[in-house]
């Protein structure tokens, strides 16, 4: 199975949604390298990245689920390293 290095680029604009958030990233857990947040508090907006590594159609679904969220939104950018495990 091919895996492949990406970032999620994630902007919380709806607070109410952290909960579902958190849910979906706990499932999702094996394949997050790392996560980072900032919040922007003048903006009240929260910015959070997250490295992941896994199948293209896993990280794109992830994606997905996080921009179905209510006030989130969600791009994956993808690294052109490919590993097969």
């Amino acid at each position: 199975m091919e895996t492949r290095v990406a970032v999620i680029g994630i902007i919380v604009e709806d607070l109410g949604s952290i909960e579902e958030l958190n849910r979906i990233l706990h499932d999702y857990g094996e394949i997050i390298i790392g996560r980072m947040g900032l919040p922007y508090k003048e903006k009240h907006i929260n910015i959070i990245s997250i490295a992941v590594d896994a199948p293209q159609d896993v990280i794109s679904a992830l994606s997905g689920k996080i921009g179905n969220l209510r006030g989130i939104s969600a791009k994956a950018a993808f690294s052109n390293v490919i590993t097969n495990e």
